[in-house]
């Protein structure tokens, strides 16, 4: 079925890493995940792909894979979402001296394991977390990401994330390196248990106890597919945009006004109801400005543009939503429901940061 021509052989001794993908339905994606991590070379490293009930044929497409070690997740207690629990599963049986939490939905690039533990180490950091670069095929991938990326990349640049000066700590669950021993200090996935932004709440645990951490967005070691459909996509930032955001309503009416009135401004410029060149430019510059602001997530032309028609007043309303459902504690996700009324742990309702499935 899959490639395996080349299949992981557990070390006579530890791993340097240890993979770890919790995986719940996914076998959309978990397939072409692991090929893409058995051809990795460079690194003595482990795979556990943790099983979290799923319903589909995650389980038999993960036993496909010589090598790979698969688990079941441990039952699901009370204050424990269901990935952390099952991230928390594999760790039990990690034995690597660096950690590597990615999803099933990640494709990673021929040597990136090696480069990640390498950067790791010449960084001299305790957690190395990539944002992956977002693939967007349907026109809703293309009119929202876009924009809810360029805006999390403002509201937490990299550069102040990756400074141990600076109070902003972000992490993308899609890929988080991490040293063992800092893990384990700082209490892992067991002292952010409940929290719906696990990735949050492990790096600002990690910025707490003064571990140093690195952040950047990383097209170079690693893609994914996040959503394949509106309603994958909307369930999904719907559990995260009101966590993201300290004011999610502030910013869905800031948003969706620029855009009213940037798209009402050039439609008088075009139309030539605005009067002499510069007048046309100054009627122009709000559309521009805020084309500019979304080509910084790094996109594609093509989702730029469908961004700018339309992503904006997509994003508020994801925002509104989110918004809603967390105000309600009705926050759902793959067939499970949270309590969306408390913030994470290690996240204070007053300034949620990031990380990204950066990312």
């Amino acid at each position: 079925m899959y490639d395996v021509s080349t299949p992981v052989t557990a070390p006579p001794t530890a791993p340097q890493i240890s993979v770890i993908i919790p995986a719940r339905n996914e076998e959309a994606s978990l397939g072409t995940c692991l090929e893409s991590l058995v051809a990795q070379l460079g690194v003595e490293y482990e795979i556990i792909v943790v099983n979290d009930q799923s319903t589909d044929r995650t389980r038999e497409i993960a036993a496909t894979f010589p090598g790979v070690r698969v688990l079941d997740a441990a039952p699901l207690a009370a204050n424990w979402t269901g990935k952390n629990n099952a991230v928390a599963t594999g760790v039990r049986a990690a034995r690597g001296g660096w950690l590597l939490f990615t999803d099933a939905d990640t494709l990673h690039l021929p040597g990136s394991l090696a480069r990640a533990l390498l950067e790791a180490e010449q960084y001299k950091v305790d957690m190395l977390s990539y944002s992956p670069e977002q693939i967007a095929v349907t026109f809703w991938e293309m009119a929202v990401l876009p924009v809810v990326f360029a805006e999390l990349a403002r509201q937490y640049p990299p550069s102040k994330v990756s400074d141990p000066k600076s109070p902003k700590a972000a992490a993308n669950g899609q890929y988080i390196l991490v040293k063992r021993e800092a893990y384990d200090a700082v209490g892992g996935h067991a002292a952010v248990s409940a929290s719906i932004l696990e990735d949050v709440a492990l790096a600002r645990a990690m910025k707490t106890s003064r571990r140093k951490m690195r952040f950047r967005y990383a097209a170079d070691a690693v893609r994914t597919r996040m959503y394949r459909n509106f309603c994958q996509l909307r369930e999904g930032w719907t559990k995260n945009l009101a966590l993201l955001f300290p004011k999610p309503g502030w910013l869905a009416v800031l948003m969706f006004t620029w855009w009213l009135l940037g798209w009402t401004a050039l439609s008088l410029a075009v139309a030539g109801l605005a009067w002499g060149y510069w007048r046309t430019i100054y009627l122009s510059l709000p559309t521009f400005l805020l084309f500019f602001r979304i080509c910084k997530a790094k996109f594609g032309n093509g989702a730029n543009l469908a961004s700018l028609l339309c992503g904006p007043p997509l994003f508020a309303y994801l925002l509104l939503l989110s918004r809603h459902m967390h105000r309600k504690g009705t926050v759902s996700w793959k067939g499970r429901n949270y309590d969306g009324t408390k913030a994470p742990q290690g996240v204070t309702l007053e300034d949620r940061s990031l990380a990204g499935r950066l990312s």
